[in-house]
């Protein structure tokens, strides 16, 4: 299987055609949770989580052990429209401090064992500014994808995706109200700390880009990107369809990377079928995202860093629904009786 997108007609593809999870398989997860010494449904979520990535395992035993962090950084033209309180100069100043383990998602992962990778992309050449132009060419578009596509390690249990890019709320934002409409007021938030006059700001250039790009240009996920999306954006979503090209199932982070998946998703909504909400951010917006999507969170900790943080928290209940899937005794094993109206 290629790993890399040759072309936007190659990615349109891709996602035109996506793998399934196995149902035999989520089936024989599912009747294993009934023999666990337990009453049927008492772990509530962590027995749904088991039987989701049983499907995607082909030997139908979920695992996550092998569980990688990717973290993509862009910088964006848009900053130019006072979107953030921040310069943009921080995006850089992050990724540094990622480099040199000074972050949150550094302590999170440190925590929790996980594997991490920054990725910055081209941060001395931010996109162009959305309101004015396309963000990205088609040949940048697709560039950007790939990054995200070479990411995805064939050996992984579990891919968690993350972002660092000052403005790139604004970006989330443009992308949500490109792919499923609504005005741009209904897709701002305070990002990373705006007042009012800032999130009016940020939503009159979502509008701008809106006008700017017309509806007919975005008519593909693939153009939403190019148009209206960053670096790490696009990165986000090539990551998110190579992994599910490799039945590996995938933890979403907060707004930013939920929203990345938003043109894809109404090209084809199968997309989100390998996907778990890690938690839900205090970005506004991202909840009614996630209820467009059907995704239900994992965690909901008032969170609205970015970088992973959430979803990387919510792979330590992944952890433990595939301990309990896996570790627990069944009633015969541990001579327990089970239901009297058990099969």
């Amino acid at each position: 299987m290629p790993t890399t997108f040759s072309s936007p007609e190659d990615f349109r593809d891709a996602l035109a055609n996506l793998p399934r999870a196995n149902a035999v398989l989520e089936l024989k997860a599912k009747r294993r949770q009934a023999e666990l010494t337990k009453p049927p449904g008492s772990l509530g979520r962590l027995e749904q989580i088991a039987i989701h990535l049983a499907g995607w395992h082909a030997d139908g035993i979920p695992r996550a052990e092998r569980i990688k962090v990717v973290v993509f950084a862009g910088n964006h033209g848009v900053t130019a429209q006072g979107v953030s309180p921040y310069p943009a100069a921080v995006t850089a100043q992050m990724v540094a401090n990622f480099e040199t383990g000074g972050a949150a998602i550094n302590a999170i992962t440190g925590s929790l064992g996980l594997q991490l990778e920054v990725i910055p992309l081209l941060l001395g050449s931010p996109t162009a500014d959305i309101t004015r132009a396309p963000a990205m060419s088609d040949a940048e578009t697709l560039e950007a994808l790939n990054a995200g596509a070479r990411s995805v390690e064939d050996s992984l249990d579990l891919l968690i995706l993350g972002e660092m890019g000052i403005g790139n709320t604004t970006i989330a934002a443009a992308l949500c109200a490109g792919s499923l409409g609504e005005a741009g007021a209904d897709w701002v938030g305070p990002g990373t700390g705006h007042d009012a006059a800032g999130i009016a700001r940020k939503a009159a250039a979502v509008e701008q880009a809106i006008a700017r790009a017309r509806p007919e240009t975005l008519a593909s996920s693939f153009a939403v990107l190019s148009h209206l999306g960053g670096r790490e954006t696009a990165a986000i979503a090539g990551a998110i369809v190579t992994a599910r090209r490799k039945r590996i199932p995938v933890i979403l982070d907060g707004y930013v990377v939920t929203a990345s998946l938003a043109p894809l998703f109404v090209q084809n909504p199968a997309i989100v079928e390998h996907c778990i909400a890690g938690h839900e951010s205090a970005e506004p917006a991202h909840r009614k995202l996630l209820q467009k999507m059907q995704l239900s969170p994992l965690l909901d900790l008032g969170m609205r860093l970015g970088e992973g943080t959430g979803a990387a928290l919510a792979a330590a209940i992944v952890r433990a629904a595939v301990a309990t899937h896996t570790q627990m005794a069944t009633f015969a094993a541990a001579a327990v009786e089970n239901r009297l109206d058990a099969e």
